[in-house]
């Protein structure tokens, strides 16, 4: 492990919130597929089960421009994850509709 750190000096860990752990488990699915194009950069997905699902993301990379190059690169994928969760998950759109019957 040591050695490791040597040789990827900077890291970074993300913990994503979602509302259950369901969904949470369903984006790591969606984001584990795609691998890390570089051996500069290591990336390991979880989903911690506290309180609250989340899911946990943590980096570590040789440079800190190929951790930001990664990391950014994570976001956009996230975020596409989540606007197709948004659109297509039963649970939420029927969250949605029940949060818009309420609105006057």
């Amino acid at each position: 492990m040591a050695t490791e750190s040597l040789e990827y000096p900077c890291a970074l860990t993300l913990n994503v919130p979602f509302p259950d752990a369901r969904l949470a488990s369903v984006a790591l699915r969606a984001l584990q597929v795609d691998k890390e194009l570089s051996s500069l950069v290591k990336r390991d997905l979880s989903v911690a089960q506290d309180e609250e699902s989340h899911l946990r993301v943590e980096y570590k990379a040789t440079t800190n421009r190929m951790l930001r190059v990664a990391v950014n690169s994570f976001f956009d994928s996230l975020a596409l994850v989540l606007e197709v969760m948004e659109e297509l998950d039963v649970d939420v759109m029927e969250a949605r509709k029940a949060s818009e019957a309420k609105t006057p």
